[in-house]
C-alpha cells in the first residue's frame, strides 16, 4: 500500500456520498436460496441478479429461511398478547401490595426524577423473562467440551432467586458452546502448553501493550495470525467484543458512512455508534439493498451539505450467529470494488469453522484475503481461548497500535490464553507435525451436514447455510422457549434458547452449535431427544419436508456435488 492509499484508508477517501434519510427495510425471507439450482431455489424477481452472481461462486451456496406459517405467527402474537395482559394485571396487584415485586423499581422519593429504568424493558423482565429465566445462566462445573457437568439449582419463588441443591448433573451433552473444533479441553497438547506457559509467565500481565505488557508471546501470536490469514500484519486484543467496539471508532468518524447488515452483532453496532459516523442499514445478505445504498451514497453525499463522504465502510459478519447464514462475500467484494468502499469482515464464528483449511469465510469461497480491507475475528470459538484480532495491511495495523482504545488502554492478553491460541492455530495449520487439525475440520464439516440434514428430515424449520455449524431451530411461541430448554435438560441435553429482544418477537428459536468433538453417538442421542421434544411441543412446523419439495432437493444436490 502506498503512502497515498494508506492515508485514504486512515484519514478518509473523499469520493463517496449518500442519500439523506434512506433506510433499509426488514428482512425478506425466502424459502430457499441456491445459486447452482436456480429454477428450484430462487425467487423469480431475483432472476437477473442471481444469473450474474453465479459466476462469482465456485461451489453451491445453499441457504434456507422457510417462511413462518401464518397460523403459527398469529398464535405467537396472541401468546405475547395474553402475557402482556396478565403482566399489566400483576403490575396492578403489585402496586396495591397484593403481590410482592422482587425486581428493582424507582424509589417513591425519586418519582419526580428522570427514571433510572426504562418502563417497557422493566415490564418485559418482570412479567415475561422471569417466567423462563431458569433456562439461562446455568452454572457449569467442568470444561465446556462435548459433554459438561451442570450444577443443579431450584427456585422457591418462580425464578426470582435460585438455590443450589449440591447435586451435579453429569455428562450433559453440550449443544450450546461455540467449541467448533473441540479445543476447549483440559488434556492434550493445548492444555499442556498453556500450563507450561502459566508456570513461566504467570496468569496476568498487569500492564498495557504500550507500556511493559508487550510479551514475546504476543508478538509471536500476531505473526502467526498474519500467516494464518494470509495478510501483511495483525494485532491481537484481550477481548473479542472490544475488538469491534473499540476499533471501529478508530477507523471512522464524523463525515464517514457505515453500511451495516441489519443482523450484525451488538459489538459491531456499538462500535459504529461510538464512531460518530452516519449509519445506514441494509437488508440481511441482500446485495440489491446494499448496492442501492452505495449508489445513493455516491450520488447524494452527506445530508444537508451534500459533500462527498470521507469514507464508506461496509460491516458484515462471516457467519451470523443467530441466523446460521454465511455472508455472500464474493458479491460484497464485487460491490466494494465497484463503488470504491472499504470492507470490514467480522469472522468471529467463521474463523476456524469454515473453509478447507479452516481460514474462515475467505477460505470457504476461495477468495484473496487482500480483497478484504479489515479482517476481524475472535479466539473465543474455534480456538477455545479468549480475545480477538484484526488483520490487514501493515499501515492499518501500525495506525491501530497508536489510535485503538483497546490497544492503548486495555490490559494485555493473558499469557496462557496466548499460548492456547498459538498451539491450537498451529494444530489447524498442520505445523504441529500431526494431521489432528485437518481431521477436526473434516469432522466438523461431516457433523454439521449430518445434524442439519437429520433435523430437516424430521420436519423442523431450521435457518441458515448448509455448511454453517450454527443451527437455529425455530420455536416461535414464547411458552415453548422455556418448555424446550427444560425438556431437553431432562433428557441430559444442554441447549441455548433465544427469544425477544435478541430475536424478532415472533422468531424465538433454539440455537445449536455443532462441534468436531461431538461423536455420531452423541449427535444421534441429541437428535432423538430433539425429535421427542418436538413431538411433545408440536414444533415440527416445516411444510417442505412433508411435501417432499425443494428443501430436500437442495440438500441432496449439495451432497451429490460434493461427492
Amino acid at each position: 500500500m502506498t503512502q497515498n492509499s494508506a492515508s485514504k484508508l486512515l484519514n478518509g477517501d473523499a469520493l463517496h456520498r449518500t442519500k439523506q434519510d434512506k433506510k433499509a427495510g426488514g428482512n425478506g425471507f425466502v424459502k430457499n436460496r441456491c445459486l447452482f439450482q436456480q429454477k428450484r431455489c430462487r425467487r423469480p424477481a431475483e432472476k437477473n441478479h442471481h444469473a450474474s452472481c453465479t459466476l462469482l461462486y465456485k461451489k453451491p451456496f445453499v441457504e434456507s429461511f422457510e417462511e413462518t406459517p401464518l397460523l403459527v405467527a398469529v398464535l405467537t402474537y396472541i401468546g405475547y398478547g395474553i402475557l402482556t395482559i396478565f403482566g399489566y394485571l400483576r403490575d396492578f396487584l403489585r402496586d396495591w401490595k397484593f403481590e410482592k415485586c422482587h425486581l428493582a423499581r424507582e424509589r417513591e422519593e425519586q418519582k419526580d426524577f428522570v427514571p433510572l429504568y426504562q418502563d417497557f424493558e422493566n415490564f418485559y423482565t418482570r412479567n415475561l423473562y422471569m417466567r423462563i429465566r431458569d433456562n439461562w445462566n446455568r452454572p457449569i462445573c467442568s470444561i465446556p467440551g462435548a459433554k459438561m457437568d451442570l450444577v443443579e439449582r431450584v427456585t422457591p419463588d418462580y425464578n426470582w432467586t435460585f438455590e443450589h441443591t449440591g447435586n451435579v448433573l453429569k455428562d450433559v451433552i453440550n449443544m450450546g458452546s461455540y467449541n467448533y473444533l473441540g479445543f476447549a479441553e483440559n488434556t492434550g497438547t493445548c492444555a499442556d502448553a498453556a500450563s507450561e506457559c502459566t508456570v513461566k509467565y504467570g496468569v496476568g500481565v498487569s500492564s498495557t501493550r504500550q507500556e511493559i505488557g508487550n510479551l514475546d508471546k504476543h508478538e509471536e501470536l500476531e505473526k502467526l495470525v498474519a500467516r494464518f490469514l494470509g495478510v501483511e500484519s495483525s494485532m491481537a486484543f484481550g477481548m473479542g467484543f472490544a475488538t469491534n467496539s473499540m476499533n471501529i471508532p478508530a477507523l471512522t468518524g464524523k463525515g464517514c458512512l457505515i453500511l451495516s447488515d441489519e443482523l450484525n452483532h451488538a459489538s459491531l453496532v456499538l462500535g459504529a455508534r461510538l464512531s460518530g459516523s452516519t449509519i445506514r442499514v441494509f437488508k440481511h445478505n441482500n446485495m440489491q439493498s446494499l448496492e442501492k445504498l452505495l449508489r445513493d451514497a455516491i450520488v447524494h453525499g452527506q445530508p444537508r451539505t451534500h459533500r462527498p463522504w470521507k469514507k464508506i465502510l461496509v460491516l458484515v459478519e462471516g457467519i451470523y450467529s443467530m441466523e446460521g447464514s454465511i455472508v455472500r462475500l464474493p458479491e460484497v467484494i464485487a460491490l466494494k470494488k465497484k463503488y470504491k468502499a472499504y470492507l470490514y469482515l467480522d469472522e468471529a464464528h467463521s474463523i476456524g469453522a469454515l473453509g478447507p483449511r479452516g481460514r474462515g469465510v475467505v477460505d470457504y469461497f476461495g477468495l484473496d484475503p487482500s480483497d478484504v480491507d479489515i479482517m476481524m475475528g475472535t479466539f473465543t470459538k474455534s480456538f477455545g481461548a479468549a480475545g480477538g484480532y484484526i488483520g490487514g495491511k501493515k499501515e492499518l495495523i501500525d495506525y491501530l497500535c497508536l489510535h485503538s482504545h483497546s490497544a492503548v488502554h486495555a490490559t494485555s492478553m493473558s499469557p496462557p490464553i496466548t499460548q492456547q491460541i498459538i498451539t491450537s492455530m498451529k494444530c489447524i495449520m498442520g505445523e504441529d507435525g500431526t494431521t489432528l487439525g485437518q481431521e477436526r475440520l473434516c469432522q466438523l464439516s461431516e457433523n454439521t451436514t449430518y445434524f442439519r440434514r437429520r433435523l430437516h428430515e424430521m420436519g423442523f424449520i431450521i435457518y441458515g447455510n448448509n455448511d454453517s455449524p450454527v443451527v437455529p431451530l425455530m420455536l416461535y411461541m414464547p411458552a415453548k422457549i422455556g418448555a424446550f430448554g427444560r425438556e431437553m435438560l431432562k433428557r441430559n441435553i444442554g441447549t441455548v434458547v433465544v427469544g425477544f429482544p435478541a430475536t424478532p418477537i415472533i422468531e424465538s428459536r433454539a440455537r445449536f452449535c455443532v462441534s468436531a468433538a461431538h461423536t455420531r453417538e452423541m449427535l444421534d442421542k441429541a437428535l432423538n431427544a430433539i425429535s421427542e421434544v418436538g413431538d411433545l411441543l408440536q414444533l415440527k412446523y416445516s411444510r417442505k419436508n412433508r411435501n417432499g419439495s425443494e428443501g430436500t432437493d437442495c440438500f441432496s444436490f449439495l451432497e451429490s456435488h460434493q461427492d
